[in-house]
Parts: C-alpha cells; sequence; structure tokens
C-alpha cells in the first residue's frame, strides 16, 4: 500500500466513502439534519422476503428459539409468587460462523457480488470480521478485515486474536493495529487501493440484514406458544442489532413487543485510550460504544448511519461485567449451552426482568454467539489480573470498571440499572444541535425528524432545544 498522511486520506474520504458503498447519500437530504431515512432503507430493494432468499443461500438464518427452562425455574424461586416470566434465547450460534453477524454480512457481500465489485473490507476487532470473512469466502470474493487488536504494549485482547485466527481460517488479510486515531484512516486506505466494498456495519444491507431475525422470533414465538414476545432484549452496542431486530419485529406484525436495550457498563473507560484498551473485559455490547452511538449515530464510518437505536428502544438497562461472567456459567451449567460473552449481556437483563412480569408472559434473549478460547471468561479474566484489576466474589454492585469485577455469589443479586431515557434523548439533540454551522436554524422538516429520531413530540423537542441553546423560537 502507498501511504498518504492522515489529512490527505480524511480529505477524501466522502469520495472514497462514496466509491465503496456506491449509495449517493445526498439524495435522501431533506432539511440540514433531516434525511429520508426509509426511503434510504427500502432502494435497497431489500425487502424481508428478499433477505431471507439471498440468506437461505448461504446458510444463513432459520435458527432455534430456544427456551430456557431451568433458568427461567431458578429465576422464579428468587422472584415474588406469581411472578417470573418464561425465558427464550434465539440461539445465533447456529449460524456459519457462529453469531448474528452473519445476517449483517450477508447482504453486503450479495450487493458487493452483484455490482462486481472484486472483494469486501471492513474495519471491526468482534464477531463482524468473521462473518464477512465466512461470507466472501462462499461468495469468491477477496476480504480484509482491519482490527484494533492490542495496546502500545503489544497486548493483545484474547477475544480480539481469536477473531483474527477466525477471519483468517475463512481466507481473509487481517490488519491488526494498536489502539488508536489509525483504525479509520486505514480504512479508507484499504477501500481507496483496492477498489474494495465497504461492508460497514452501517450501511442498510448491514441493517436490513438484521430485520430477518427479529421477523424470525416473532414468527416463531407464535408458532410455539401462538402469541409474539412480550419483550425482546438486545444487546446494544453500536445500534444495529438492536434497530435491526425491531424493525423485523414490526414487519412480523409484533408491534407491542417491547424492545429492550442491555449493555455492560464500563463507565469511566474510553474506548480509545491506550490505557484503558485492556481494562474492559468486553469487546462490544457496552456503554463505550452504546451510550454515544445512542446520542449520535452518524459518528459511524458512512455519511448516514441506517442504525438508529433510540428511534427504535423502549428501554435501555446496564449490567456489570461480574454478572454477565457469572450468567455465562449458568447458562452452560443449567441449560447446557456454552455460549460467548456477548448474547449473556441481554441473558442477565432477562434473567432479571422476568422476575418483574407475569409467569404467563414471555422475554426473548435475540441472540447467542458462539464461545472459543479467547472469549471464555476465562481468557477475559485472566487477561484482567495480568491488567492489576481485582476479580472476586461479593456484590455486583460493587464493581468499578478497570479496577475490580465483582461475581456475584447469588442469582438473586443480579440486578438491571436503568439508563435515564429522557437524558439520553437530551443528549442526542445537543449533538444534532452542535453539528449546525454557525448561524443555521432548523426548519420544520428537521424538528419533524428529530421527532421520529427521539420518540418524543415535536414540541418537546422544540422545548429541549431552547433550554439547551437558552434561545426561543
Amino acid at each position: 500500500m502507498t501511504q498518504e498522511s492522515y489529512a490527505a486520506i480524511m480529505d477524501q474520504r466522502a469520495e472514497i466513502m462514496r466509491a465503496s458503498v456506491d449509495i449517493d447519500y445526498e439524495q435522501y437530504t431533506t432539511g440540514r439534519l433531516a434525511f429520508d431515512y426509509e426511503r434510504l432503507m427500502a432502494d435497497t430493494g431489500y425487502d424481508i422476503a428478499t433477505a431471507l432468499a439471498v440468506q437461505k443461500t448461504t446458510a444463513v438464518g432459520k435458527t432455534p428459539l430456544v427456551e430456557l427452562k431451568n433458568i427461567t425455574a431458578l429465576a422464579r424461586t428468587v422472584s415474588k409468587p406469581g411472578k417470573g416470566a418464561r425465558i427464550f434465547v434465539k440461539d445465533e450460534e447456529a449460524n456459519p460462523s457462529g453469531s448474528f453477524k452473519d445476517r449483517r454480512a450477508s447482504l453486503s457481500v450479495h450487493e458487493a457480488s452483484k455490482r462486481g465489485y472484486s472483494g469486501v473490507a471492513a474495519a471491526t476487532s468482534g464477531n463482524y470480521g468473521a462473518a464477512v470473512a465466512s461470507q466472501a469466502a462462499k461468495a469468491g470474493l477477496r476480504c480484509i478485515i482491519v482490527q484494533e487488536a492490542f495496546d502500545s504494549e503489544g497486548v493483545v485482547q484474547p477475544e480480539i486474536a481469536e477473531k483474527t485466527r477466525a477471519c483468517e481460517a475463512y481466507g481473509a488479510e487481517v490488519i491488526r493495529l494498536s489502539v488508536g486515531p489509525e483504525l479509520f484512516y486505514m480504512l479508507l486506505r484499504v477501500l481507496k487501493e483496492t477498489g474494495y466494498f465497504n461492508a460497514s456495519l452501517y450501511t442498510p444491507y448491514s441493517v436490513l440484514g438484521i430485520e430477518t431475525l427479529g421477523y424470525e422470533i416473532a414468527l416463531q414465538m407464535q408458532e410455539q406458544s401462538g402469541v409474539f414476545p412480550d419483550v425482546v432484549i438486545a444487546t446494544h452496542a453500536g445500534g444495529g442489532n438492536l434497530t435491526g431486530t425491531a424493525r423485523g419485529l414490526r414487519k412480523a406484525g409484533a408491534v407491542n413487543s417491547q424492545v429492550i436495550a442491555a449493555s455492560v457498563d464500563l463507565s469511566g473507560l474510553h474506548m480509545a485510550s491506550d490505557h484503558d484498551f485492556n481494562r474492559k473485559s468486553f469487546t462490544t455490547g457496552h456503554t463505550g460504544f452504546s451510550i454515544p452511538f445512542t446520542t449520535w449515530p452518524d459518528r459511524a464510518d458512512v455519511p448516514r448511519n441506517a442504525a438508529r437505536a433510540l428511534r427504535y428502544m423502549d428501554r435501555f438497562v446496564t449490567v456489570t461485567q461480574g454478572e454477565v461472567f457469572y450468567m455465562t456459567q449458568l447458562l452452560a451449567e443449567l441449560e447446557g449451552l456454552e455460549r460467548g460473552p456477548a448474547g449473556n449481556t441481554s441473558l442477565v437483563a432477562a434473567f432479571v426482568i422476568a422476575q418483574e412480569l407475569d409467569e404467563g408472559q414471555i422475554v426473548v434473549v435475540q441472540e447467542t454467539e458462539y464461545t472459543g478460547a479467547g472469549k471464555h471468561p476465562l481468557a477475559q479474566l485472566n487477561l484482567a489480573r495480568q491488567m492489576g484489576i481485582d476479580v472476586r466474589r461479593g456484590d455486583p454492585r460493587d464493581n468499578k470498571p478497570g479496577q475490580c469485577i465483582i461475581i456475584p455469589e447469588h442469582p438473586s443479586q443480579l440486578a438491571v440499572v436503568n439508563i435515564d431515557m429522557e437524558y439520553v434523548r437530551r443528549s442526542y439533540l445537543h449533538n444534532a444541535i452542535k453539528s449546525l454551522p454557525e448561524g443555521e436554524s432548523l426548519s420544520e422538516v428537521d424538528l419533524a425528524f428529530l421527532a421520529e429520531e427521539t420518540r418524543i413530540s415535536q414540541t418537546h423537542v422544540q422545548e429541549i432545544l431552547n433550554e439547551l441553546t437558552g434561545k426561543t423560537r
């Protein structure tokens, strides 16, 4: 690869991105902030039927919906009489590369092949890289994955090392970087010099691929129990998982199913910090991604992010690292399912929220992922100890990200912390007005868009904007 300066590559960002996804985002602009989100999604040509048909050709989807009877029974032992909803999990480990990310990758790779690209590229340190590599192998396309893999001391996150191995096993080239601003720079260089398709996590293809997950959950629940789920819980990071699942549920008719976002609390740790990089035990599904992307989704590597989680979430909760490790062991020992940590974030939330609901109600955890040497709790906890983090049993409320991981001693200690949705909405609107050029004001179209984004009335949007700016409209 030829060397170009950071500034030179960033100046070419718009041009490189346009060539790498072949979407003219400008045509969807309707205001200073507003854009026609639904037309952006529809113009891809991938409705549910088309997405299902594409995924069928590469053995993606149609994964089992499994009732966790033993974990449900355990939840009822710590619930009030008559409480303790049935808990189900969508076992996405059954996909080709072992996670729901195959759904995200399938449409992107199909689109790249259809448009004549010779290869695909993506910047990701998690399951998505393996999914893109797997789907590219099936399509006969080349693949490059760019990873943030280690800190400046060369210490590698074991889960990321596991993903490197998986990507290379599928025939992909992996470019491994230390934590820092060069990740996006390197992706742009790769896209410019190879002419590959950008299989970004945030294109419409990626999010539409997950709609089949929500759609299947609704139909399988109808088939198994004759009802739609009362609650569906999605592990939340960049927003695509929750967005696609919620859209799929709605398209199947499950419009009253409550959609809850769940993230691991890593407050106080900065994801771009060399010091903090290996002091977290989770590479995704945590607040280091979920809070920033909820409050400003267009921080993505494409001009308009198709993952817009705030539009779809009814509730947002956090859990601790120790609780997820504890639940990972419970799932293996009680249900015979050894699965990776990301889906178990939602399972902790499901265990707690089931206790709020009646026994006849249903909670669905919408994904699991495969586990492996680097994704196993022991690997993560060994790294934590290596980094000087105190790992012990006790009350998980004493957890301090980057300092100690407290693993519960009893299932009654599991809990969720509710994120203030009004605070999240205000943060989104604060970021929205910050993005405006100085002196520009919002139109009626913009206000309507912001109301859709935050799921509040235009009047309430205007009230918050007035408070934030100290102005009257």
